[in-house]
């Protein structure tokens, strides 16, 4: 079996690699490193489009293992279809959680004490004195409650919200208390005074927030969106927005990168931030931790972390 592994990094900057295995430096630039069907470990380019990601996969006879470095898989997902039977696709848990869910809760404070209408004031010279929401004593629905779910709870618990509840594909009970179902939401939404998106982008939550999800929403609930664009309706969105009942602060959107004059860019409350939940300083040494992690695993032929699907079975 061929022993060729793909990598983003600078092997010398990555300690703990096995030196079993022969390294490829590929970032997703035009030239491929080596001969694809050499590869037995793909390790996605971080942060570039998805027909970069899965430019090489058809030519990956060989290939192994598909490791991406971000939380969710749908930008590798178009090229599944291409690989041989037996690959093994892992994600990145354990890397993200820290950042995103740091912007989860950096988006809905910002939010929340008009932090934006701040920064405009002082742009202009302005006093924008005034009474503005607390986090504490909301309700806050997290909808996905994965490992970046559960961190944004973690980081929710210092604020003295008056509920937490918590949305996953199927119910289950954790240390922090009950995690609903889906089919829960239409009783949860109206409740809940912060809504915030962690959820994976699925055939199931593609669209999942509506016009029927918006309409359940208190007047001048927070929709926070951490998790991908198209998990949210943009029309319907604009149209809440522009109504006035909700209000929405959007680190992922749908088109994305977002066009100069796209009606979101000016509709009335809501704050955008550029994808970057995950791109921050702390992404690149658990980034290094995982790899080192799993190809010494690889190398020794142990079971490998975060499985997400393996082809053909």
């Amino acid at each position: 079996m061929s022993a060729d592994v793909w990598i983003p990094f600078d092997p010398a900057g990555l300690p703990g690699l096995p030196d079993t295995l022969d390294y490829r430096v590929w970032d997703g630039g035009p030239d491929f490193p080596a001969d694809p069907a050499d590869c037995a470990v793909y390790v996605v380019p971080y942060m570039k489009p998805s027909e970069t990601a899965v430019r090489p996969l058809a030519a990956m006879t060989g290939l192994r293992v598909v490791q991406t470095l971000t939380a969710g898989i749908d930008h590798v997902q178009p090229g599944i279809g291409l690989l041989p039977a037996g690959v093994r696709l892992c994600n990145a848990r354990g890397v993200h959680e820290a950042s995103t869910a740091e912007l989860a809760l950096a988006l809905v404070l910002a939010s929340l004490r008009g932090i934006p209408g701040f920064v405009r004031g002082q742009e202009r010279q302005e006093w924008r004195a005034g009474f503005y929401p607390a986090l504490a004593d909301k309700s806050v629905l997290i909808v996905g409650y994965g490992a970046i779910g559960a961190a944004v709870e973690d980081r929710l618990a210092p604020f003295e919200c008056a509920r937490v509840a918590r949305v996953a594909r199927s119910s289950r009970t954790t240390e922090r208390g009950e995690v609903h179902a889906l089919s829960d939401l239409p009783a949860l939404l109206p409740q809940a005074d912060v809504v915030i998106l962690t959820t994976p982008l699925t055939d199931q939550t593609k669209g999942l927030v509506d016009a029927a999800f918006l309409d359940r929403l208190k007047d001048g609930a927070l929709l926070v969106n951490v998790a991908r664009g198209p998990v949210v309706d943009t029309g319907a969105l604009l149209a809440a927005l522009t109504s006035g009942r909700v209000h929405a602060a959007l680190d992922v959107t749908d088109p994305e990168p977002l066009p100069a004059g796209h009606p979101l860019w000016s509709a009335p409350n809501v704050l955008i931030s550029p994808h970057v939940g995950g791109s921050t300083s702390a992404f690149e040494p658990r980034a290094k931790r995982l790899l080192a992690a799993q190809l010494t695993r690889y190398a020794a032929g142990e079971e490998l972390a975060n499985v997400v699907l393996t082809t053909g079975s």
